[in-house]
């Protein structure tokens, strides 16, 4: 495995430079898994949970949401929906949720007077409430564990480290996969037993779902708080993100209110609008019937009287995105589709419809839920693998020759990465600095540390 070369009755001859550099990735492989993969198998187990939302979704909510598909002619008017809700949970509506399907209820958010958010149910046709659930479901749960969010605002910075040392993990083991002279599996588990068995299970998957976990952990980027905040907003401001979402006009003019608008008229003259109306949510929303927008889609009606009344197409697909903005009259302020955004939000956009497995439909999903199950079966063998060959009490970490030159092919893989992640950076320079220090205490003081 380490590539030495070895006599009958004699003591190992020194390692070529190919066998040092290749111990010594081994060796960064070996401390990049034992930082990351506790977190990537609960990443992995949550993600492919996430990528069966919609199902979940269904089911939870089926037993409250499910109505007799209505007709247009006992269909009652939204704010006779929210009405409805607000008699049963009361509080401050937060969005509408207008479904695609005819067999199911309008979804209500009201944030409620106790201060808990509840999903209420309506049935369009006659109003009525046909039940209610926590607005957080359990994918939600699942997302904010997947995103560690759930553990403490501070700890989404763990997902951007993590992520980091994913990608590490693939190059290196790309590097140990590659086929050289030796008895180990490459396309193919050759092994029948032992711990060459687990070897060729790692390095196997590894080669066939390599590409696809190093594109979950690149595509995860954007979610990440220091990151993904940066690059977003650098893309912002560079114009390579999304069009800024309009502020709500209180005081439209007639002539001003079928024009197409950049800037509502209001924001042209500053200081003149009028105090804050009332949502008119029966126009907003036959604003957003006319519109054109696809159904599902949800109309958030925000507190503030300065932001504007969004309805935004609940799309799968990139490429479909679409975001309507409405004044509190229901008159749009701008429609704003995927062909608006900057080159930028384009990628993010389309690398986390990929990620979420909804991108291509169910060979999307699939591959996405096989590279969950992946990222498990390498952990599993890995683990496997260490335990099999670590002696009894040592964490037996794979030791790497003395010398600079044995270092250039790690510092070729993780140096690029620790430039464009700065975090998983400063993570490398603690792991250095440790590495270092469990060198000097565990070796001869005349042994040159890694």
């Amino acid at each position: 495995m380490t590539g030495t070369t070895t006599t009958k009755g004699a003591a190992a001859a020194a390692p070529t430079p190919l066998s040092a550099a290749y111990r010594t990735v081994w060796r960064w492989h070996f401390w990049a898994g034992l930082i990351s993969l506790p977190f990537l198998m609960l990443m992995a187990l949550t993600g492919a949970i996430y990528l069966f939302k919609p199902e979940i979704d269904d089911w939870q909510t089926r037993r409250v949401a499910a109505i007799a598909a209505p007709s247009a002619a006992n269909a009652t008017l939204p704010s006779a929906w929210t009405r409805a809700a607000l008699a049963e949970i009361p509080g401050r509506v937060a969005s509408v949720l207008v479904p695609a399907r005819a067999d199911r209820a309008v979804r209500v958010t009201v944030e409620a007077t106790d201060g808990s958010r509840r999903a209420v149910f309506v049935d369009p046709a006659n109003a009525r409430v046909t039940g209610h659930v926590p607005a957080e479901g359990l994918t939600e749960t699942v997302k904010k564990i997947h995103s560690l969010i759930l553990f403490g605002p501070g700890l989404n910075i763990v997902v951007e480290i993590v992520a980091g040392w994913a990608i590490i993990l693939v190059a290196t083991g790309i590097f140990l996969w590659w086929p050289r002279p030796r008895e180990a599996g490459v396309v193919t588990v050759r092994a029948r037993a032992g711990r060459p068995l687990w070897r060729d299970i790692h390095a196997v998957t590894g080669l066939y779902a390599g590409a696809a976990i190093a594109f979950l952990a690149v595509t995860g980027m954007p979610w990440s708080a220091v990151w993904g905040d940066q690059v977003m907003g650098a893309a912002r401001q560079a114009g390579f993100g999304r069009p800024a979402a309009p502020a709500a006009s209180e005081w439209v003019h007639a002539e001003h209110a079928d024009a197409p608008l950049g800037v509502g008229w209001s924001l042209e003259h500053a200081g003149m609008t009028a105090p804050a109306a009332p949502i008119a949510l029966d126009r907003v929303l036959a604003s957003v019937e006319a519109s054109g927008l696809p159904r599902p889609y949800a109309v958030t009606l925000p507190a503030s009287p300065d932001r504007a009344v969004t309805a935004a197409f609940q799309n799968t697909r990139s490429e479909d995105a679409r975001v309507l903005y409405l004044d509190r009259s229901g008159i749009p302020l701008r429609d704003v589709t995927a062909a608006d955004f900057g080159t930028g939000a384009r990628a993010f956009e389309w690398g986390i419809a990929v990620h979420q497995g909804t991108q291509y439909g169910q060979i999307n999903r699939w591959i996405m839920l096989l590279a969950c199950v992946a990222v498990w079966v390498l952990s599993v063998s890995a683990l496997m693998m260490w335990w099999k060959r670590r002696p009894k009490g040592r964490l037996a970490a794979p030791v790497a020759p003395p010398g600079p030159r044995a270092k250039v092919a790690v510092l070729a893989i993780v140096l690029p990465l620790a430039i464009l992640y700065p975090l998983t950076g400063l993570s490398l320079v603690v792991a250095v600095v440790l590495d270092r220090i469990v060198a000097r205490v565990r070796r001869p003081a005349s042994t040159a540390p890694v």
